[in-house]
């Protein structure tokens, strides 16, 4: 019977990358030289800004309100407005955020409309291709000084870049990983995929609808971190297909045993699964505390990058990475504005705050300076994976040139397939770019 899952264009490969944390004297290389020669200027010029600054006839200064669409949490992005505003008071700068469903399709419609669009854009940087392809956004490199790109993960900056110009200033990131229940699990998490499968045979039983571990095992993000780990890849840096490699394959295989103590894969079951207590451990992302702590669920975190595959590789999961764009037409008319409000919204303060508040793993690198940001075991997780505290794990290979490959593997429709033939039948897998989405298919 042909099954296929497909994911949409926001969850696939939340695109992805898995860059490796250097020290902080190297962020600068990791953005990539065009984004260190088009900021040698640290001051902000823009001919356009005397324009901008409107005063009534006592020469008092008028506002100037910056709007900005996402298609997220509503309370993350009232704390962001909140701070914002109070810190651009002074200036009458102010911004009001508003929610889009579909926020690619109304991006489409009213991407190049100033009077009905939006000034900027807050979401995921796997559409970020998409967007400038269709001429509506502005490179930020005069819009963001030198100093401010240098304070954020290199992995970060590289999410936002498309054919080498800096689209997307990044706000906070997430990644997959492996959460379980403290009253369920018995004795210590595995340090390896092999000995995790061990415990997962032990204390799975399909019959009764009991199990260790669940996952949406058949979802190309999900699928990743055991791809990536393999050495193989979905994407690579110019964006060619690797589904055929062998490495692939072998991941694929490797993960298929996994899957097959993982009940069906699907999101709602498998959190149904967990959040009952039917599953002592469900690897997902963030994305899913709310409704943990709903159920009243003792929980405990560990990072995937802590799962050594029998490579020796640690697990690899790809990175989703919420940015702001900015439109054309107001980077022309409203540079000064636009400028202020990126700086703030990117600023240590408001990382510490999303963090804390909402478990959102900051952009910022100085914002796990602050003790509590630095305590949060979540956070802590989903940082691990790119920037490693263990000296011997040299597996994080740097698979940021996943991120740029999804965004620049064009416009044209395409479709690839791995075909793995094992005993008894094989299974046929499709990854399919479209005008605005991807997904990846299990026949």
């Amino acid at each position: 019977m042909k099954k296929k899952i497909s994911i949409a264009l926001c969850v696939i490969l939340t695109a992805v990358s898995l860059a490796g944390c250097g020290s902080q004297k190297n962020s600068d290389d990791a953005t990539g030289t065009n984004v260190e020669d088009s900021t040698k200027d640290n001051n902000i010029q823009n001919d356009d800004t005397e324009n901008e600054i409107k005063k009534n006839d006592t020469g008092e200064v008028l506002a100037t309100e910056v709007k900005i669409w996402h298609d997220g949490d509503e309370a993350i992005m009232q704390t962001i407005a909140d701070y914002v505003n109070k810190q651009l008071a002074d200036e009458q700068i102010t911004v009001a955020f508003e929610k889009k469903a579909g926020l690619t399709d109304q991006m489409q419609l009213y991407g190049n409309d100033e009077v009905n669009g939006p000034d900027m854009y807050l979401y995921a940087h796997d559409s970020l291709g998409a967007f400038v392809e269709m001429g509506i956004l502005a490179p930020i490199k005069d819009l963001v000084n030198k100093n401010v790109l240098s304070d954020l993960l290199p992995m970060t900056i590289e999410a936002g870049q498309y054919k080498g110009e800096q689209y997307l200033l990044p706000v906070y990131y997430e990644t997959l990983l492996f959460l379980y229940n403290t009253d369920l699990w018995e004795g210590e998490i595995p340090t390896t995929t092999d000995e995790l499968y061990e415990y997962m045979t032990a204390h799975t039983d399909t019959e009764t609808g009991t199990y260790a571990v669940v996952n949406q095992h058949s979802t190309a993000y999900n699928v990743a971190p055991y791809i990536n780990g393999y050495g193989g890849y979905i994407l690579n840096e110019d964006a060619q297909p690797g589904l055929n490699m062998e490495e692939t394959k072998e991941a694929i295989a490797y993960n298929k045993k996994f899957a097959q103590l993982q009940a069906d894969g699907d999101y709602n079951t498998v959190t149904a699964l967990f959040n009952e207590g039917k599953a002592a451990a469900i690897i997902g992302g963030p994305w899913l505390i709310s409704g943990i702590q709903d159920a009243g669920i003792n929980y405990r975190i560990k990072s995937l990058a802590e799962f050594t595959l029998p490579n020796g590789n640690a697990l690899a999961p790809y990175s989703g990475v919420q940015g702001i764009g900015v439109m054309k037409y107001s980077a022309e008319k409203k540079a000064d504005a636009i400028s202020k409000v990126l700086e703030a919204i990117v600023s240590p303060e408001v990382g510490i705050m999303l963090a804390n508040e909402f478990n959102c793993a900051p952009s910022n690198s100085k914002a796990y300076d602050d003790a509590n940001v630095a305590e949060n075991e979540m956070i802590m997780a989903m940082k691990d994976v790119y920037c490693p505290t263990s000296q011997d794990r040299n597996t994080h290979a740097d698979f940021s040139s996943g991120i740029r490959a999804l965004s620049e593997f064009g416009s044209k429709k395409e479709k690839v397939f791995l075909v793995s033939k094992k005993q008894g039948g094989g299974a046929r897998f499709g990854f399919e770019k479209n005008d605005f989405g991807y997904s990846f298919s299990k026949e």
